[in-house]
């Protein structure tokens, strides 16, 4: 049984795991090659059948510019723009159907579930390939 740890140890707990003395470099230049591959994130409204969600298919660029797939689902009940809840799916699942998990939607949050280059079909689909590996 898993047993979560107090508050306070929780807020005192520090990691162990080390970065990479590259680390920070890494990413700078990653980040800046892909955003000098260019492209816009983009977000098409899709009919998904859902009575108080507003649904999109979003593509926007990732590592070298190559696109990434999501699902938006914004609940149209919202007098103001709802807080955004961003799930990244695991290894082996990808965004799915648009009617997929619309746990956080129904709860009022809009939601942006997002593909992991190269997965899906394990126990979700997904729409983003891997064209590196």
């Amino acid at each position: 049984m898993h047993k979560d740890m107090p508050i306070d140890e929780l807020r005192a707990y520090r990691g162990t795991v080390l970065e990479p003395a590259d680390f920070d470099t890494f990413w700078e230049v990653a980040l800046r090659e892909s955003r000098a591959a260019g492209g816009r994130a983009q977000a098409t409204k899709v009919d998904a059948g859902l009575n108080g969600l507003d649904v999109f298919d979003v593509t926007y660029p990732g590592f070298a510019g190559e696109p990434i797939k999501a699902w938006l689902r914004i609940p149209r009940s919202a007098d103001q723009p709802p807080p955004l809840v961003i799930e990244y799916v695991g290894y082996g699942g990808g965004r799915g159907l648009p009617i997929d998990d619309l746990t956080w939607a129904a709860m009022g949050f809009a939601h942006l579930r997002m593909d992991n280059r190269g997965q899906g079909a394990t126990w979700t689909q997904g729409d983003t390939p891997d064209p590196y590996g």
